[in-house]
């Protein structure tokens, strides 16, 4: 793989494309500062996402099993709530730190009909490949179009040419909304291809979908840049492997990066905590452009 998310330059196409998504983001923005800046209280209940899985395959083998799904799943449910195993490895510095996102995602029960469905949509492609171009997202361009992106978190499974997945942040177009996977980065069984064979692929970019950025603020090798989260060290660019603790980087001795941050570009095995600024970033989310998932608002699954 050459990188491991495509997520900014899709979202630097999509700002010199539409001017209404840049009106969008600067209004989704400064939402999010008015409500850190008011110091809102953390939400408290448990918020469940309906997930729909479109499996967008060409060969037999990727058309990944449910198993594979379930287990993609279980990871995001273990890794926001701080239930995964090895949140213990987070370092004695950053534990108080390490935070529950207070989100479940669940396989939709209930498709925009209001049928029952197994929240699998599997489609087969003449594509060899996919390239973060959105095709993926469409029925005529040989991918599966998505369902009411105010319902569903709508996830594309498929062979992706040189990345593991990317994502759109709130403020999009509805009908590309949510994320996309390489079926080899999906879950931790079947086709999945280590090092990226945790499920933390997905961790990552539902992290952007609900807002986050990356954790060296995208500024390439900088100390400039943010990523809008005050309990996050500033670093100097992405981290690769699974680094030692400590790793310096901009002058942020003596606990260095926190490469062990699902925003960072590590190896599945070396990422394992969201920070209480991140979840307070997902909550404003929920609050706004997501608020459609909010048990008191959601209509997910019932026909609009």
């Amino acid at each position: 793989m050459s990188d491991r998310c495509a997520t900014m330059p899709v979202h630097r196409r999509l700002l010199a494309a539409s001017p209404r998504y840049a009106l969008a983001l600067s209004s989704i923005e400064n939402a999010t500062f008015a409500r850190k800046n008011a110091r809102t209280a953390a939400r408290e209940e448990v918020v469940t996402i309906p997930v729909v899985v479109h499996v967008v395959y060409r060969t037999p083998e990727q058309n990944i099993g449910q198993e594979q799904i379930d287990s993609q799943l279980k990871v995001l449910n273990e890794d926001f709530r701080r239930a995964n195993p090895d949140a213990s490895k987070v370092p004695e510095v950053w534990k108080e730190l390490a935070a529950d996102a207070r989100l479940e995602f669940k396989l939709a029960e209930t498709g925009p009909d209001g049928g029952p469905t197994s929240g699998v949509v599997r489609r087969q492609t003449d594509a060899e490949e996919f390239q973060p171009d959105d095709k993926v997202k469409f029925d005529a361009q040989g991918g599966s179009s998505a369902w009411p992106a105010d319902r569903y978190l709508n996830v594309w499974v498929c062979e992706m040419r040189g990345v593991l997945g990317y994502a759109t942040f709130p403020g999009g177009p509805s009908d590309i909304d949510g994320v996309v996977i390489a079926h080899t980065a999906f879950g931790t069984t079947g086709t999945v291809a280590a090092p990226y064979d945790r499920g933390r692929t997905a961790t990552h970019e539902i992290g952007h979908w609900l807002n986050l950025r990356h954790i060296w603020g995208d500024d390439g090798d900088g100390c400039s840049g943010t990523d809008f989260v005050d309990d996050t060290p500033n670093q100097a660019g992405q981290n690769h492997g699974a680094p030692d603790f400590p790793k310096l980087s901009c002058d942020n001795g003596p606990n260095g990066d926190m490469f062990m941050n699902y925003m960072d570009y590590t190896e599945d095995s070396a990422m394992f905590m969201f920070t209480r600024g991140q979840a307070e970033r997902m909550d404003a989310a929920l609050a706004g452009p997501r608020s459609s998932f909010l048990p008191s608002q959601a209509t997910a699954g019932t026909p609009t």
